[in-house]
């Protein structure tokens, strides 16, 4: 089966002040078997400013490949009424921040070399889980973009190599603090962090986390995720490098039992 392109998407300013309602701003992107419309829902204060509603539409017959050309965005049918989809994703076994047992979990999917991952993880990441001290767990799964980011799948796999020593979530910090990655880099930041280097180096020689990485990749492109960062808050999709006060009306909503 051809592979279908994946796209950044960047939706970062913070609104001066409330947006009015706009129930028309819509991506369309194409499935293997259907197509997914990833819907993103801006409405005032004390709304889901920015959350992305996932439904399908068999009659919307346009890819991912005409956004990426330049082309024009099909917008697809809208209800006045959100619908609220939770989409089942795995977060066992991958790695994960913060109390196994929070009222809260989200799981990224992210790219090393994405500027917008990157972004959002210099802005949003830290601020978020200081809001909601204990309530958050998140969990990190890969998406490296390889056809416009070819050193985003080996920073994954080292990465992947630096966790079993414990320092997965140090070695995920180096990755995200500067532009530049390779195979030097990566070198650098495991002798910063003092891991043993001769097991390092066999990890990434014999691309020990290959599979993992291409595992989570294909994980995700199955699911219909198309671009990087996607995030899930409790299975709900939040598609793009959001604001801090995207997460947070999400986050709220779903602590005080209001999404279904």
């Amino acid at each position: 089966m051809e592979e279908e392109p994946v796209i950044e998407l960047e939706h970062f300013e913070e609104p001066t002040s409330p947006p009015a309602p706009d129930l028309d701003e819509t991506f369309t992107f194409k499935r293997s078997h259907f197509y997914a419309v990833m819907t993103v829902l801006a409405f005032a204060a004390g709304t889901l400013l920015g959350y992305v509603v996932w439904g399908f539409d068999p009659a919307v017959e346009k890819s991912v490949a005409a956004v990426q050309a330049g082309g024009p965005i099909v917008e697809a049918p809208v209800t006045q009424s959100p619908q609220f989809i939770r989409y089942e994703v795995a977060v066992e076994g991958f790695p994960s921040i913060g109390p196994k047992d929070a009222p809260i979990t989200i799981l990224e999917f992210s790219d090393y070399q994405c500027p917008y991952c990157r972004r959002w993880h210099e802005q949003v990441y830290q601020p978020l889980l200081n809001a909601y001290p204990g309530k958050i767990r998140l969990v990190y799964r890969h998406l490296p973009l390889t056809s416009i980011h070819p050193d985003a799948f080996s920073a994954a796999e080292a990465a992947m190599c630096a966790g079993e020593q414990n320092a997965y979530w140090q070695f995920h910090e180096k990755l995200f603090s500067r532009s530049e990655l390779g195979a030097v880099v990566y070198e650098q930041y495991a002798r910063e962090l003092g891991l043993n280097m001769t097991s390092f180096e066999t990890c990434i020689t014999e691309r020990k986390y290959q599979e993992a990485v291409q595992a989570d990749l294909d994980f995700a492109i199955d699911l219909g995720v198309r671009s990087t960062p996607t995030f899930f808050i409790n299975g709900l999709a939040i598609v793009g490098a959001q604001p801090l006060s995207v997460f947070k009306q999400v986050i709220d909503r779903e602590l005080a039992g209001e999404i279904p």
